[in-house]
């Protein structure tokens, strides 16, 4: 299904398209993670890693859940963009030699996939709304939340540690 797709006749279809789409993409991320954990060096950022593992293996049970209370069976659909930026984040990390280095390109990948995930949570969270679906706007919102949070701890270990040992 194409994003122009006859398949999405109405906001409803759109909604569990993005939720699909979503669904995937953190699936996606779940699966990178651990790599990520493994190639950092920098203690704080390891461990920042292994927290938003554990925290998105949440936020997929989130996403279940949404599915659930709109009587949709949780399933992903192929997301170009998610796909991207990981094989951008693969290409960029296999080129790097120097481990502080190579911990700012991770928290840049890090934070490519974190801004997208702010766009869809923003996005599904107005469309519940609207749908008048209120429960799951405030699941989506919970999530949104964190990947904000996530965001800005991730711009802090860059400007406080990482990105300085990089330039050194």
């Amino acid at each position: 299904m194409g994003f122009f797709s006859k398949d999405i006749k109405n906001m409803d279809d759109l909604f569990v398209h993005t939720l699909r789409d979503i669904y995937y993409a953190e699936r996606q991320i779940l699966s990178t993670l651990p790599e990520m954990v493994e190639k950092a060096s920098d203690p704080q950022l390891k461990q920042a890693f292994q927290s938003h593992l554990v925290e998105t293996k949440n936020q997929v049970g989130r996403l279940e859940k949404v599915f659930r209370l709109h009587r949709q069976e949780p399933s992903g659909v192929d997301c170009p963009a998610i796909d991207g930026i990981i094989e951008e984040a693969d290409e960029v990390a296999g080129e790097v030699d120097d481990n502080s280095v190579l911990d700012a390109a991770l928290i840049a990948a890090a934070q490519a996939v974190e801004h997208y995930e702010i766009s869809r949570y923003g996005t599904l969270k107005q469309w519940a709304l609207q749908l008048g679906m209120k429960d799951a706007a405030r699941l989506l919102d919970q999530t949104l939340q964190e990947e904000k949070k996530t965001d800005v701890a991730l711009t802090s270990l860059a400007e406080a540690a990482v990105n300085l040992a990089a330039a050194a």
